[in-house]
C-alpha cells in the first residue's frame, strides 16, 4: 500500500455544539484528519449524531474519504459504503482497524472522484448496543452519515449519493433504500447490494455454513435481546445464553486469522443445542426478524442486486426470490451473477461492475432492468 502526508499541515476539525443543536440527526460532532492514507486520498474520522428507530439521538463513528486534488467548482457524488459484520461490540468498528483500507471495496470509487461516507453504524466504535441487522437504525445511520460528510468542507460532498453495502452492509443498503425519505435534504439515486441478507428467518434457516449459522445466531440473540430488551431463553438455558454472551462480546470478524480454541468450543456446543431450534417459531424473535426483513415493494429507486451462488453464508436462493419479488412489484433491478470464491469477496469480486453501474446513476442514463432473465 503506498501512504502519502498532506503537503500541507492539517488542522483537526473538532467542533463544540450549542446546547440546541448538539442532538440534531446529521450533525457533525468532530472530524479528525487521518495523516496517513493511500496516495491520492484524504479522510477524517468522524463522530455525528444520528436517531435510532425510536427517535433518540445515538452517536455514530465512520470515515469520511476524499479525493486528495483542489476542491472541485461542483460538489462532489458521494457513495456511501455500508460495510459487512465486524462485530456487535464498540471495539469491532471498521474505523479503528488497521484493515479498514484493505478490504473495503468502496475506496475504488475516490479514484473516480468520489466522497466515500463509511459509517461504522452505532454501537460499533461508539456507546450503547449495536443493532446487528437492524434496519430502521442502521438505514438512519447511513443517511445520517451522509449528512455529516457535507460539513466537512475539504470533502465537498454534494446531497446526490448512492448506497453500496456487503453482505451486513447490503441489508443496510436496501434498508437505506427502503428509508430515504427520513432525509428529504439528500437524493438517493439507486442502491447496490452484494449478498445481501434479505428475509432473516429464510437466511438463517437455509445457511449451509453451519458453524457460522450459530456464530451468527449468537450475535442477533445478544445484539436484539439488549437493543429489543427481551429475554435470551429461547436459546436455551443460563449456559446456553452465557456462552451466547460470551462469543458475542469477545469476537470481531477478523480476516485471516484463526478462531481461538474458546471460541470453537463455544461454537460446537451451541451448534448442538441450536440443532432443533426453529427462530420462525418463537416470539418475538420471528416477529423482529420479519420486522427488519428489507421490503419488496415501494423502494423506488434502482437497484442493483449480487450473488454469487457458491455463497454458503447468505442463501442465493433467498436472495434471488427477494429480487424476483422486487420485480413483481415494478421495481427496477440489475442483477449480477457474481464469481469468485465465495461470500466474503462478494463485493471486491462485483466491484468493477457495481462502480460503472453507480457512474450511470450519476451520469443520469436509464436504469437497466434485469426482471425476468433471472
Amino acid at each position: 500500500m503506498r501512504w502519502s502526508v498532506a503537503a500541507l499541515a492539517v488542522i483537526s476539525l473538532s467542533l463544540t455544539l450549542s446546547p440546541v443543536s448538539a442532538q440534531r440527526a446529521g450533525q457533525l460532532i468532530a472530524a479528525d484528519p487521518v495523516v496517513d492514507t493511500p496516495g491520492g486520498m484524504q479522510a477524517w474520522k468522524v463522530r455525528y449524531w444520528t436517531t435510532d428507530g425510536s427517535g433518540r439521538a445515538r452517536e455514530v463513528t465512520g470515515m469520511i474519504i476524499a479525493p486528495r486534488e483542489a476542491i472541485p467548482p461542483q460538489p462532489r457524488p458521494v457513495l456511501a459504503w455500508a460495510h459487512g459484520t465486524w462485530g456487535v461490540v464498540s471495539r469491532c468498528a471498521p474505523s479503528l482497524s488497521p484493515n479498514f483500507w484493505t478490504v473495503t471495496s468502496a475506496l475504488d470509487a475516490v479514484k473516480r472522484g468520489y466522497v466515500v461516507v463509511a459509517p461504522d453504524y452505532a454501537g460499533l466504535g461508539s456507546d450503547g448496543v449495536h443493532p446487528f441487522l437492524v434496519g430502521d437504525d442502521t438505514a438512519r445511520a447511513m443517511l445520517d452519515g451522509v449528512r455529516a460528510a457535507r460539513e466537512i468542507a475539504g470533502a465537498a460532498a454534494g446531497n446526490r449519493f448512492v448506497v453500496w453495502g456487503e453482505s451486513q452492509g447490503g441489508h443496510a443498503a436496501l434498508w437505506t433504500a427502503q428509508l430515504r425519505n427520513y432525509a428529504t435534504d439528500l437524493r438517493l439515486l439507486g442502491a447496490a447490494a452484494a449478498a445481501p441478507p434479505t428475509d432473516l428467518l429464510q437466511n438463517l434457516k437455509l445457511n449451509t455454513n453451519k458453524q457460522v449459522r450459530t456464530f451468527f445466531m449468537a450475535y442477533i440473540g445478544y445484539s436484539w435481546s439488549k437493543h429489543y430488551d427481551v429475554p435470551l431463553t429461547a436459546f436455551g438455558g443460563p449456559q446456553t445464553q452465557g456462552i451466547m454472551t460470551r462469543l458475542a462480546q469477545n469476537n470481531c470478524i477478523e480476516l485471516n486469522s484463526k478462531p481461538r480454541l474458546g471460541t470453537i468450543l463455544g461454537v460446537v456446543t451451541l451448534q448442538s443445542r441450536f440443532k432443533n431450534l426453529d427462530l420462525a417459531r418463537v416470539q418475538p424473535w420471528a416477529g423482529l426478524a420479519r420486522r427488519n426483513s428489507p421490503a419488496t415493494k415501494g423502494i423506488g429507486v434502482p437497484l442493483l442486486i449480487g450473488q454469487n451462488a457458491k455463497d454458503d453464508l447468505v442463501a442465493p436462493s433467498v436472495t434471488r426470490a427477494h429480487a424476483r419479488a422486487l420485480c413483481g412489484n415494478h421495481e427496477r433491478v440489475r442483477w449480477i451473477d457474481i464469481a469468485g470464491g465465495g461470500h466474503a469477496t462478494s463485493a471486491k469480486d462485483s466491484a468493477a461492475l457495481t462502480l460503472d453501474w453507480i457512474d450511470n446513476r450519476f451520469a443520469g442514463r436509464p436504469a437497466r432492468s434485469d426482471c425476468g432473465k433471472f
